[in-house]
Formats: C-alpha cells, sequence, structure tokens
C-alpha cells in the first residue's frame, strides 16, 4: 500500500512538473487574449440562454438612497400638511396600521414640510426647492408616488428591497440578473456596487449578496480609498505577466480538482482569479477621468473628482455602463432624519440631486438612456407627523413612498399613484416592491413568473409565490 502511495506521489509530481508551465502559457494566453476593456464577441448569456422575449433595457443603473428619504419633502406635494402643522394627527387617516416603537408611546402632531415646492417641466411635477437640477430633468422621469413595502425598520426594509423578502440569504436584484443574463463584459463584474454618504445605518455586504445563488454572482464592491477591487494591485516583486503564469496555473490545478469533485464552487473561484487578472488592465482606464470633458465634469458638480463621492459614483456609473457591466448599484447613505429634518435633507440633496440629473442627462446625450434603466429610492418613506416635539424629525413609514424611475423602456413625463392629502395613506393605485420587481425584470427582457432556481426543492424566484404584477402604465 505504502509503494503504491509512493509511486501515485511520484506521477503527481511528475505530472505537475511536466505539465503545469504547458499549461499554464495556454491559459496565460487565454487571460491576455481579451484585456482591452471591451465586451467579447460572444458573451456568456446566462442561465435562461438568452431573453423570454425583446428588452428594452440592457442594463440597470440603481441610485440606492438607503435610510428612506422623506417623499413630503421631495416629491409629494401636501399643502393639507400646511394647514394642520403641529395638530394631532386625525384617528381616521392614522387607522390600526403598525408604527415603530420610536414614536408607538408618542403624540403624533402633524408635521408640514418647511420646503417650497413648485411644478416643473411640460409634465409638471412637483419638486422641492432642494432638488432643482431634478427639477430640470422631470419630463425624462416616472414619479411612483404609491409604493409600499412591509418591514418598518431599515435592515430588514432594505433586505425586502434588494431581495424581495425581509429575510437575510436570498440573493440581491443584481445576482439574479447576473445569473439570468450572464456578464456582458470580459473584463469587469456583471454586478457591480459602490457606497458613498454617512450614516449611523452601516450598508451590510448582504445587501448585494448572492444568497442561495452560487457564489460567482456575488456583487462586486469598489471602493473609495486604495484599490478599487480589494487586492487588484500587484505584490511587491510581482509583476502583471508573472501574475498572469501564477493564476493560470493555480486555476489549472483548480480545474483538475473540479472534474473529481464538481464543486460549482470552484469554477467560481477559476471565474473569479482570470476576472481579477484581467481587471487590472479594465480597471485603472476606467478610474481615469483625465478622458472626460470638462463640460461633463462640471455637470455633475463640484464633488465629482472626489473618489467616493456620490457625484464620482455616478459618473462611474456611466463609465460602467459604457463597458457593458448589467447592474451598478450606488448606495448613498444618510437619509435617516428622526431629527434635524432641515438640516439633514439639506446636506442629502446638496449631495445626490446635481449628479442624479447629471446621470441622466449625460446617458441621454450619448444615446444610452433608451437601453439603461436608472431608479432613485430608498427603502420607505418618512411619516406625515413628526417624532420629535420641535417639529423637525420624521419617523420610518412604509405604508407609502415615491421613487422614480427614467430609461430603459419607461415612459418619461410621468407620475402615477397618489396618496391621501397627509401622504399617509395610498389613495389611489398601490404599487408593491414586489410589482417593482416584476416590472424590472420585464425591461429586462425576463417573465419573473418563469425566472426560478432551484432551491431546497423548490423553483425559487426573486417575486416569490405572492402575486406580482408588471406596471404597466409606466412602460413606454
Amino acid at each position: 500500500m505504502l509503494a503504491d502511495q509512493n509511486i501515485y506521489h511520484t506521477n503527481r509530481r511528475r505530472f505537475l512538473s511536466q505539465t503545469a508551465s504547458g499549461f499554464g502559457l495556454m491559459a496565460l494566453s487565454n487571460l491576455l487574449g481579451n484585456s482591452s476593456g471591451h465586451a467579447a464577441a460572444i458573451p456568456p448569456s446566462g442561465a435562461l440562454g438568452g431573453t423570454h422575449f425583446a428588452p428594452k433595457a440592457k442594463r440597470v443603473i440603481y441610485l440606492f438612497q438607503s435610510g428612506g428619504p422623506s417623499h413630503l419633502d421631495l416629491f409629494d406635494y401636501k399643502p393639507t400638511l400646511v394647514d394642520q402643522h403641529g395638530k394631532d394627527m386625525p384617528a381616521s387617516v392614522l387607522g390600526t396600521q403598525r408604527v415603530s416603537l420610536m414614536t408607538r408611546e408618542k403624540g403624533r402632531r402633524t408635521c408640514a414640510s418647511p420646503f417650497k415646492f413648485a411644478q416643473h417641466g411640460a409634465s409638471g411635477a412637483w419638486v422641492t426647492e432642494l432638488m432643482p437640477h431634478t427639477a430640470g430633468v422631470v419630463d425624462d422621469l416616472c414619479f411612483i408616488k404609491s409604493l409600499q413595502t412591509e418591514p418598518i425598520n431599515h435592515d430588514p426594509a432594505v433586505t425586502f428591497i434588494q431581495t424581495g423578502r425581509a429575510i437575510s440569504g436570498r440573493p440581491a436584484f443584481g445576482s439574479w440578473m447576473h445569473y439570468g443574463l450572464g456578464n456582458a463584459s470580459q473584463n469587469l463584474p456583471a454586478y457591480v456596487v459602490m457606497i458613498s454618504g454617512n450614516a449611523d445605518q452601516p450598508i451590510l455586504s448582504r445587501y448585494y449578496h448572492n444568497g442561495f445563488l452560487p457564489s460567482r454572482y456575488q456583487g462586486v464592491q469598489f471602493q473609495s480609498v486604495g484599490d478599487p477591487v480589494l487586492f487588484l494591485s500587484n505584490p511587491t516583486g510581482i509583476d502583471h505577466g508573472n501574475r498572469g503564469r501564477i493564476i493560470s496555473t493555480i486555476n489549472q490545478l483548480n480545474s483538475i480538482q473540479h472534474e473529481q469533485s464538481g464543486d460549482p464552487e470552484i469554477e467560481a473561484r477559476i471565474d473569479s482569479f482570470e476576472l481579477a487578472y484581467r481587471m487590472q488592465t479594465s480597471v485603472p482606464d476606467l478610474m481615469n477621468l483625465k478622458s472626460e470633458p470638462k463640460e461633463v465634469l462640471d455637470m455633475y458638480g463640484p464633488e465629482v473628482t472626489k473618489p467616493g463621492s456620490f457625484a464620482y459614483q455616478c459618473l462611474m456609473a456611466r463609465k460602467l455602463a459604457e463597458r457593458d457591466v448589467r447592474f451598478v448599484q450606488i448606495f448613498h447613505a444618510g437619509w435617516d432624519h428622526h431629527g434635524d429634518l432641515k438640516g439633514g435633507m439639506i446636506r442629502q440633496c446638496q449631495a445626490s440631486d446635481q449628479p442624479s440629473a447629471a446621470l441622466i442627462k449625460d446617458l441621454k446625450m450619448r444615446g444610452m438612456l433608451d437601453d439603461t434603466l436608472v431608479v432613485w429610492g430608498g427603502e420607505f418613506g418618512r411619516t406625515a407627523y413628526s417624532q420629535g416635539d420641535d417639529l423637525n424629525g420624521r419617523d420610518h413609514h412604509p405604508r407609502c413612498y415615491s421613487i422614480w424611475m427614467a430609461g430603459g423602456g419607461i415612459r418619461g413625463g410621468l407620475s402615477i399613484g397618489a396618496t391621501d392629502d397627509f401622504g399617509y395613506n395610498i389613495a389611489d393605485n398601490v404599487i408593491h416592491v414586489r410589482d417593482l420587481h416584476a416590472t424590472m425584470l420585464q425591461l429586462l427582457g425576463i417573465d419573473h413568473e418563469r425566472f426560478t432556481f432551484k432551491n431546497q426543492g423548490l423553483d425559487d424566484k426573486l417575486t416569490g409565490v405572492e402575486h406580482a404584477r408588471i406596471i404597466q402604465e409606466i412602460l413606454a
């Protein structure tokens, strides 16, 4: 038995010593074969092998405003709140719906917005004075003013709008999209995440996790400091060619192991090593702003050259979209205004308004808005009553809130849904988060009912087993 083991190890060492270099050179040739930063001629088509029907959007840019932006101070103008400011909210309006522990045992006094509103564009959309740049592009936007979610606290609410469920462990929308459609870019991830802003509520990596899907569909975070992607730079003493040969040899060994075990995580590891190698040449070009005209940089605002700022990331989102990245998500934190509502809203709008509008204009100028779906919004809205005695703060409100969408098959210059006079209940056209997900998939050419993954013996899907409808009114 010992002799047999020695023969095995000797043969294995001889095999690896004689073939690893050859395998490495062949694989290195493949790695180097498409490092130009452009998509491959025949990109992988994903699990679906195509789409269910002709897509209107090829990619998604999701400007996620984390913390719960107040719809009542942004897009849902309610003059009744001015008349009722400081008075107790009517019991008929409050009803029996759930409220958070922060205001459950306290009086609920009506709180008017401290900001002025005006109508803009041919569509006459109402927009706060804090967002003059957004006001300038309202005819390209579709406002949904009757979105409804279920969780009342941040973590489950963010998890819900990201994954379709309030509990962790499920794939994010970007992971579903990558799984179904594949990666159209050979040199960048299909699903890129960036984080900006400052807040007490952290942005957790499981908000962009692959869940029960294979790990290759995990979102890849681009850092704001140092290497955009962790460990992208070569260690001291290793150049690009040496790293390529190392990765090629490692991946050949991983391939042998995969043939023996069939473990899909080994395939994911091979993919990640190869993509990381190609990103060494594609990412520096991506992050270089020298080729951007001054008028484009000026359009995004004064912070556009500051890595980590929302303006910088919006420009990066456009550059990533140009390079065929399928799903780009920016988490912009800081919208949780239980107190200092006025100061907090001013700061957040100053950071978000100009870059968001610039992204729409930039995509439109380049002919990319038609097939790029842009979404702006948070995890829930805010209450019509004040959380503090100073009438300068709002609590969480999942019952109704506003978001906007643009491009990618969306009708611009439209506002749908309505809330009551207090902006507290939906008066017309309830749109659930599941409806939003189903509609986004529809725009990407995917039938949400047929888009499944076998999980623990069940055909699981993003929209779950509950009813979800396509929001036909917003489709161009």
